[in-house]
């Protein structure tokens, strides 16, 4: 599995020949984009920042969107969607979370989540959680400190911040890399198998973008 990050909330997942993307920015958002064909395509919350599917549609490749809650099974990836209130952009909407299962590895993408209390349902419907992405930066997502303690009430192997100073309020990546025990270096894409997650606990990758 290799995960790349473009800004913001927007990942490319890739393993084999299937490529995910999560919460590409569309053509009316100030974040900048990224063109490729993406098989699945995910999305948290319909705002600009991460609702741009023809971004992640490319000649004939044209993605299966997921924008809501529910169960799917696609190409043996199994997903499930759940939904939760957030005031991102301003104005109150669902933010779907999604757990997703592939290649024996599990993800969370938190989306635009600004509470630090996942509902009942996900709390029953999340098991081991392998890779966490997870939103820091206040203004309508969770601010460092509820970030970083969500993140370890979670007990993820590997968590992902995102959104962060792109278009989170200036200095949250650090606020909440201090709260997490320090520094990280920025990598440029980061390239898992399962037996990679073993004896690692919280640990923390900034990817750059």
């Amino acid at each position: 599995m290799v995960i790349t990050h473009y800004g913001g909330e927007f990942f490319k997942v890739t393993f084999g020949d299937t490529t995910l993307a999560f919460n590409p920015p569309s053509k009316d958002s100030k974040l900048k984009g990224a063109k490729f064909g993406a098989d699945i395509a995910f999305v948290s919350a319909n705002h600009p920042d991460f609702n741009g599917i023809d971004q992640v549609s490319h000649g004939e490749k044209k993605p299966f969107v997921i924008s809501g809650p529910g169960e799917y099974e696609i190409r043996e990836i199994f997903i499930k969607g759940f939904p939760l209130k957030t005031e991102y952009g301003g104005r109150e909407m669902i933010n779907t979370i999604y757990y997703v299962t592939l290649e024996g590895m599990t993800l969370l993408f938190l989306g635009a989540l600004n509470q630090k209390e996942l509902s009942h349902d996900a709390k029953a419907g999340i098991e081991e959680v392998n890779i966490l992405f997870v939103p820091v930066g206040g203004d309508g997502v969770l601010d460092p400190e509820d970030a970083h303690e969500l993140s370890v009430s979670l007990e993820s192997n590997i968590v992902i911040p995102m959104h962060a100073d792109d278009i989170g309020e200036k200095g949250s990546l650090e606020n909440f890399l201090k709260e997490e025990g320090g520094k990280v270096s920025p990598v440029e894409k980061l390239t898992l198998k399962k037996k990679d997650l073993e004896g690692k606990m919280g640990e923390v990758v900034v990817l750059k973008s």
